[in-house]
């Protein structure tokens, strides 16, 4: 919710070895619980906000859960899956406004 994301197309190695699937996001790096124990969600809040992007959340833990920490850095993985030639990139995108329900 606090990292980029990016629009992907499929690629040639992509159809060949991933039967034409990609990566719909970079995956934890902690658990739900883990995040939750690392992560105040006020913090993440106010972190977001300083960089101009709003949040909306069912709740505070859903927020501390979902943090940008509690994830793998997208810019890397992408990057390994365009070299690897599994997908290209098309466009980078930086959140404005999350909404987690």
């Amino acid at each position: 919710m606090g990292t980029h994301s990016y629009i992907l197309t499929g690629a040639k190695r992509g159809m060949e070895e991933t039967f034409g699937s990609a990566l719909h996001g970079a995956g934890r790096a902690l658990s739900r619980r883990q995040a939750k124990k690392r992560f105040w969600d006020g913090d993440v809040i106010e972190e977001l906000a300083a960089r101009g992007i709003i949040i909306r959340a069912h709740s505070k833990a859903g927020v501390a859960e979902e943090a940008p920490g509690a994830y793998k850095d997208v810019l890397q993985v992408v990057e390994v899956m365009h070299n690897a030639g599994v997908v290209r990139k098309v466009a980078l995108l930086r959140p404005v406004i999350c909404v987690k329900g």
